[in-house]
């Protein structure tokens, strides 16, 4: 009997279009590994895997495909090896890279009748979602954090898109808050990994003041000490390598600049003033205890055994990066990078946490704990992981089958009457700005084709756009009406290549089109006299913009909150069902907390402008 007997006789003529399809699976994690021995279970016969990461000892425990001899090796290689023997027949292809490198553009998309996403990070599905769109192929968006999941078919103007709704705002913390007055071990924590480690062995904030980047101007005199500190911990940084390496980064960040923040006395009138360390007298009390103190994750070390572990990883790192400064060539200054997974680097920044949170009076955590916190670790759970991968593949069958109306958005919820609920998928989001668009495909000629060309050639004679038009990309603005000095530049020399992302924008007053955005692709013309520079593959319909309807009541004034859908808003904290979460503000990655350390969230009081009501923003 035929292995897949039995899937013919319940699917009928679906299952020769499952056999038949070319799937892609973008990420090979959590989800990623249930999802393609479902997909490969489930006979569908061309599979294609991209992961750009390897695997660890810290996923073994979930993401079965993978092995302890498979540790520091790519997880799409080893996905495609191993779950290879659940349909030998199946053709299946793995890349180790980015699914945002230039060789997977639209065209490549194109080529898949369906694309499943299990990644672990916001930029990344969105991309994903703009590809997609671009090349009219259905995704199945996926995503799990702890008990919860998510599961979302997306069709090309059938279904809302990844973005029609709007995501949740990372939560972040004030410059201040982290460097002169934590009160929380988070705290203490993002201090460590996003301001001493990199002003140590990554780049100083001298030169990537973002984390400075704040609206309060009552902060800038906070924020100028602030500075004068970084500089000294650079002159410090020079002595790296030297025997007094540990006592003067010791000196200066737990008790010198301690002291300056003690000498601000209305900072401590409502709270305990820090205390400062003493070097000598905590490398006295820490000469019987051995570096190897740091194998013990789940303990919550003492405060010498804090002091011997930051000596200890801050002698690892020193070298590793001497090292890496010899064997560098060209001008590039080699740096380390925090990495959850990496155990000098953990072993500093919990070491750090702790003496930090020691001279606060906050209570010191464990490495198991500062590698959750740091990482954005919400512990992943194996059976959501599975319970997902199986909702995605029955989404799958209905893509396949044309079957849209019957298609879902399915909810796994820990609490509440049922575990696994669904909503019907809402039509696209007129006003969204990535599905809204009209799609068009533009050919140019890399060494003649001007920004005059596709303005005049194109967008004027060809799809009778007015004067009032901007064009754009990831770059910037090319093109407008004040930015007429490129029209005679080329586009090449404007950074436009194949795949590019070109947006125009009707700027008219009256009835403007939706934006357009084209795709560029490079065509060198072989007879230049009698071919255009530019040229559309077809000429896209553009409709105009909806009109905006009038402005609803104020539901806040009788005391009711606009509805909203929730579950969509959630979305983006959804993990690849690794476990880890997904929240980046700049340079700083943040679990959630509050800013004040009391445990509630910051409020903003804004007076309405009728009637001076205020309304309370939580």
């Amino acid at each position: 009997m035929a292995r897949d007997t039995y899937s013919q006789r319940s699917l009928g003529t679906l299952s020769r279009r499952i056999r038949e399809s070319r799937v892609l699976l973008v990420g090979a994690g959590g989800i990623g590994c249930e999802l393609l021995k479902n997909l490969l279970l489930s006979g569908f016969g061309e599979i294609h895997i991209i992961d750009l990461d390897t695997i660890d000892l810290s996923n073994l425990n979930r993401q079965f495909l993978f092995r302890f001899e498979h540790i520091k090796k790519s997880k799409a290689l080893v996905a495609k090896e191993v779950a290879h023997k659940f349909n030998p027949k199946a053709k299946l292809e793995a890349y180790h890279a980015n699914i945002k490198d230039t060789e997977f553009g639209v065209d490549w998309f194109g080529k898949f009748n369906i694309v499943f996403n299990a990644l672990d990070n916001l930029d990344a599905r969105r991309h994903v979602n703009r590809m997609c769109l671009a090349a009219d192929v259905p995704l199945v968006e996926s995503g799990t954090t702890g008990f919860n999941g998510q599961v979302q078919v997306i069709k090309k103007g059938v279904t809302e898109c990844y973005d029609c709704n709007s995501k949740e705002v990372p939560k972040s913390f004030p410059v201040c808050t982290i460097r002169s007055t934590p009160s929380q071990p988070i705290h203490c924590i993002v201090w460590a990994k996003s301001y001493l480690f990199p002003e140590l062995f990554g780049i100083s904030e001298d030169e990537t003041p973002e984390l400075d980047n704040t609206e309060d101007s009552d902060n800038a005199e906070e924020i100028a000490n602030l500075r004068k500190e970084a500089q000294a911990l650079k002159e410090i940084r020079e002595s790296m390598g030297s025997s007094e390496f540990a006592q003067r980064v010791f000196g200066k960040v737990f008790n010198e600049d301690i002291d300056r923040l003690r000498g601000m006395e209305d900072m401590w009138k409502s709270r305990e003033p820090p205390t400062p360390l003493e070097f000598e007298k905590v490398q006295t009390e820490s000469a019987d205890v051995h570096p190897s103190v740091s194998n013990e994750d789940q303990k919550v070390w003492s405060l010498a055994e804090d002091c011997v572990v930051f000596k200890d990883s801050l002698d690892r790192l020193s070298k590793r990066l001497k090292e890496l400064q010899e064997s560098s060539q060209g001008d590039t200054k080699p740096i380390l990078v925090f990495d959850k997974d990496d155990v000098d680097t953990l072993d500093f920044v919990t070491a750090s946490a702790n003496l930090r949170a020691t001279i606060f009076g906050i209570d010191p955590k464990s490495k198991f704990d500062t590698k959750q916190m740091a990482g954005n670790i919400i512990p992943a759970i194996a059976t959501t992981n599975a319970m997902t991968a199986g909702l995605c593949v029955l989404q799958a069958m209905k893509v396949l089958n044309n079957d849209y109306e019957h298609a879902k958005m399915i909810f796994l919820e820990r609490s509440g009457a049922r575990a696994i609920n669904s909503d019907s998928l809402k039509p696209p989001n007129p006003n969204c700005p990535v599905c809204s668009v009209a799609h068009g495909r533009l050919k140019f000629d890399p060494e003649r084709a001007t920004i005059g060309n596709l303005v005049e050639d194109i967008l004027q004679s060809q799809l009778g756009y007015g004067e009032e038009v901007s064009i754009s990309t990831e770059q910037g603005i090319l093109y407008d009406l004040d930015l007429e000095d490129n029209l005679p530049k080329k586009l090449s020399d404007l950074g436009i290549k194949d795949d590019t992302f070109i947006t125009v924008v009707d700027e008219e007053d009256t009835e403007p089109r939706v934006n357009l955005e084209l795709i560029a692709a490079t065509e060198k013309s072989e007879t230049p006299d009698e071919q255009k520079a530019v040229s559309l593959d077809k000429v896209p319909e553009i409709p105009r913009q909806p009109k905006k309807p009038a402005p609803a009541p104020d539901e806040y004034m009788n005391g009711h909150a606009p509805a909203g859908r929730k579950r969509d808003a959630e979305t983006a904290g959804l993990s690849n069902g690794e476990g880890d979460r997904v929240k980046r503000v700049a340079s700083v990655s943040v679990v959630e907390g509050d800013s004040n350390g009391d445990g509630a969230h910051p409020i903003v009081l804004d007076e309405a402008q009728n009637g001076g009501a205020i309304l309370i923003d939580d």
